[in-house]
């Protein structure tokens, strides 16, 4: 018989679902198995409950699970993903409502019915009610409405609903068929739209945890829904993105005990917290540019055995390269000069080169998807700019006027692009090479030019490479990449990552002057480069590429094993943590919990702010991936360059140095309340630490610690127990007045990143300036130095920047005193085996050697 599984937040609501199914039953029976609450009284769901409850329930027929909301899905899936695979083939889990489904499916399952019975009985539940009340059923009687018509219901998981990046994948899919396919939002009743219009989909408005109707009509209707029900499934590609540079484990077995290693005292009040007791162990790091480390050596000058010094690359990829340059010519192309014949004509030219553009570009795609399936998704956003009515229909409106179609296209393009260059955000900047990448293939269709191909062997030095050209990157044959331009998180940069060849980027002018021939060597994960390397050069690096791959593979054996240093140190390394799939991978990875959740990820690509239920069933979520380890909740830290729409805020001349972090959020008070509570209920359910962003004085913290406790009052349960306050440690006034802020908190947390990037004053996404901000540069190693004496020996110092997963600058950081990395998932286990390596007694004048450096590169030179 079929047997059922109730998963909810509340053990009272599932038992009371339970019973009332049971006098449905009139005397059959059916076995019902509840994975409810984290205990009697405690709201919450957990991946194990649910294992035991699945197993409980299955008879060998099968087994049909039921949930109520957020995170009871979220649980759910976890929970197939640790059970037997045979009994995971006979598990359905239902969308179905709750209550109403589990009295349809009690009383199916009695009749013997199969699995997909039963759920199939339970998803229709809700007719009975929807008749009664007159309600029509969005569902019903579309097949009766047009013959041969398939339509699926699916629920949006992505934690920013279907914005841009998925409602693009969406489009570009749903294309892919012969079909008519629309949409429908069925929680707000908004649609249908058409899924091949990307304004008609985002306009839906989905967001997560909302049902998308998918219905279909036409030959390939059935496949058209099948395959979109599978993308929806998947995230739409974007649950991916963490697994394909993440190396993880096959199982979240073995991972941490919860809160291992760490002391969660008492929060204390504004007065006088207890101070949070430091494990013997150090450092952390940035999600957004985790595989960025700062050279060991400039930028070469052609001379013999020397590393490039000048001015240092960027590493890009990582790896060791060595091999003869080849530089083949790749330059933009302009509009030639045309005849203009006819408005028609000239249309259908540009129409025809969209096309076949278009093709090419799937074409990529496709290859780059066998790399990597997540990176694939790149080439999403170029197809649908290709689409883009706005673009098109501005060069159609060129052309109308008399303008030639390879003019008018160039000059349409150029003002999209100019657009994307004036944001002030750098991710955003960076776009703009997108909108450049495109308009040159569609040029060089309408000028009849062959696509820029780069053929060669050795190691391809150029000033930057289309996303076009990187896609096909044969990696047999180029053995290494150095790009005169470009940036660590350009898309070249990351296309050259999923396909294994290592690079680096913003190497400067000089590189393109080595004639072709010359042997180059390059390290891409410190962005060394040396130009004829000497005999002892080429044995350093090959010894230093077979020594990498040997601690690659002991850091995954030992990913989920604790870190402590030669000499007895326990180094806790956590992972930085942007959304539920990246806490999946951290947990994979054998991190120490989160050191650092980045929670604005709720606020973006939104219209309006979250509510707080739904930031309790996502914090939850993450804590559950995480397997109850302490995450630690960075409060929403947008404003200035990341604005949000529902808090418009003044234009900023300088947004880097305005209304953004703590400083917006007591400026939106309403917005920081809500998260604040929302917080405070899920620290009574699972071990959380709350940091604020942006801390510049110490009157913003004991403000800020009001409305926590104001919080605390509003959600009526008490000081949760074990809840952590601390503050980021970004800009070097907090990092100079650390003694004054320690009183307050309970421990500290290095934002390497931005720490660089104001004491150097050096945008980190500006290629013209990105090498001076190293973060081993002595005035920084300085502030570290500083904030590590300042905490004093009861605060716990992490450091959740970049600098974290930067294995060359683990054992200084130990050494200072920071006893907390925290790491993108993927870095995990090769930081904890870095932490493993180190023995600070060995080497006591370290910290003293580093601070009296004069150089960046002084300081790396006394770390290796």
């Amino acid at each position: 018989m079929t047997g059922l599984v109730v998963v909810s937040h509340s053990r009272a609501l599932a038992d009371a679902a339970v019973a009332l199914a049971s006098e449905m039953l009139h005397g059959s029976t059916t076995r019902i198995a509840v994975a409810a609450g984290l205990d009697a009284e405690t709201f919450g769901t957990d991946a194990t409950a649910i294992v035991d409850a699945i197993e409980k329930a299955d008879d060998g027929q099968g087994v049909v699970v039921l949930m109520d909301l957020g995170s009871a899905v979220l649980s759910a899936e976890l929970a197939l993903e640790l059970i037997d695979p045979e009994v995971r083939e006979r598990t359905v889990l239902s969308a179905a409502p709750l209550v109403e489904g589990l009295m349809a499916a009690a009383v199916t399952a009695a009749s013997g019915a199969s699995p997909s019975d039963v759920a199939a009985e339970a998803a229709g539940a809700l007719m009975p009610k929807r008749s009664a009340l007159g309600v029509e059923d969005v569902s019903a009687g579309r097949e009766n409405a047009r013959p041969g018509g398939e339509s699926a219901v699916v629920e949006v998981e992505n934690p920013h609903g279907l914005h841009a990046r998925p409602a693009a994948r969406l489009v570009t899919e749903a294309g892919q068929f012969d079909a008519e396919v629309t949409l429908r939002n069925l929680d707000t009743g908004a649609g249908p739209a058409s899924a091949i219009s990307l304004s008609q989909v985002t306009g839906l408005a989905v967001r997560c945890g909302q049902h998308l109707e998918i219905d279909a009509s036409g030959p390939d209707a059935q496949a058209a829904v099948e395959h979109l029900t599978t993308l929806a499934r998947n995230r739409f590609g974007e649950e991916d993105a963490p697994a394909s540079s993440t190396g993880r484990a096959s199982t979240p077995a073995g991972r941490a005990a919860p809160d291992a290693g760490r002391a969660a005292p008492d929060a204390g009040r504004a007065a006088s917290p207890a101070g949070r007791a430091a494990p013997d162990g150090r450092a952390c790091r940035d999600h957004s540019t985790a595989d960025r480390a700062a050279p060991t050596a400039g930028r070469a000058a052609p001379t013999a055995g020397r590393a490039c010094r000048d001015h240092p690359a960027l590493p890009a990829s990582p790896g060791i390269a060595i091999g003869p340059v080849f530089t083949p010519a790749v330059v933009d192309i302009e509009p030639p000069d045309e005849q203009f014949d006819s408005a028609d004509a000239q249309s259908a030219r540009l129409r025809n080169a969209l096309d076949a553009v278009r093709a090419d570009i799937e074409s990529l795609r496709t290859t780059t998807a066998q790399h990597s399936p997540a990176d694939a998704a790149i080439f999403d956003a170029h197809l649908v700019m290709l689409d883009d009515p706005d673009l098109v229909a501005a060069a159609l409106k060129r052309i109308e006027s008399g303008v030639p179609a390879s003019r008018a296209w160039a000059e349409a393009v150029a003002a999209v692009e100019n657009e994307w260059r004036a944001v002030d955000d750098p991710y955003l900047r960076e776009r703009a090479v997108d909108v450049h990448a495109v308009g040159q293939q569609v040029l060089r269709k309408l000028a009849g030019i062959p696509d820029a191909t780069i053929d060669g062997t050795g190691i391809l030095v150029v000033d930057d490479l289309l996303p076009a050209q990187a896609a096909v990157l044969d990696a047999e044959k180029v053995a290494g990449v150095i790009l005169a331009g470009g940036s660590p998180t350009s898309h070249a940069a990351i296309l050259a990552r999923a396909r294994g060849i290592p690079a680096v980027v913003a190497a400067g002018a000089d590189v393109l002057a080595i004639e072709p021939g010359v042997t180059v060597a390059l390290d891409g994960s410190t962005g060394e480069v040396v130009v004829e390397p000497d005999s002892q050069t080429l044995e350093r690096l090959r010894s230093e590429a077979s020594r990498a791959a040997e601690r690659g593979e002991l850091a995954r054996v030992a990913a989920h094993e604790s870190a402590s240093t030669a000499d007895g140190t326990r180094i806790l390394v956590a992972a930085n943590l942007g959304s539920v799939e990246d806490a999946r991978a951290a947990a994979e990875s054998g991190a120490d919990g989160s050191g650092l959740v980045r929670t604005e990820f709720l606020y973006l690509d939104r219209a309006e702010p979250p509510t707080v239920d739904e930031q309790i069933d996502t914090y939850l979520a993450m804590a559950d991936a995480l397997g109850g380890q302490r995450i630690t909740l960075r409060t929403l830290d947008v404003g200035g360059d990341k604005p949000l729409p529902f808090a418009p805020q003044p234009a900023e001349e300088n947004p880097f140095l305005g209304l953004r972090g703590l400083r917006l959020a007591l400026a939106e008070k309403t917005l920081f309340d809500d998260q604040l509570r929302a917080i405070v209920t899920v620290a009574h359910q699972t071990p959380i630490s709350i940091m604020f962003p942006m801390v510049t004085t110490v009157d913003e913290l004991l403000t800020a610690r009001e409305h926590l406790d104001d919080a605390i009052t509003s959600v009526g349960r008490g000081d949760p127990a074990g809840l952590e306050v601390g503050i980021m440690i970004e800009v070097p006034a907090a990092a100079l007045k650390t003694a004054a802020f320690a009183p307050h908190v309970n421990f500290f947390s290095i934002g390497t990143n931005d720490l660089t990037q104001y004491t150097l004053a050096a945008e980190r996404g500006n290629t013209s300036v990105a090498a001076l901000a190293d973060p081993l540069d002595p005035a920084v190693v300085t502030l570290i130095n500083r904030v590590c004496r300042g905490a004093g020996p009861d605060r716990l110092v992490a450091v959740c920047g970049e600098l974290a997963a930067d294995e060359t600058a683990t054992d200084l950081l130990v050494a200072l005193g920071v006893r907390e990395l925290s790491v993108a998932p993927r870095a995990v286990p090769p930081i904890k085996q870095a932490v493993r390596g180190i023995n600070v007694t060995a080497n006591p004048r370290l910290v003293e050697r580093c601070l009296e450096a004069d150089t960046a590169a002084s300081v790396r030179a006394a770390l290796t």
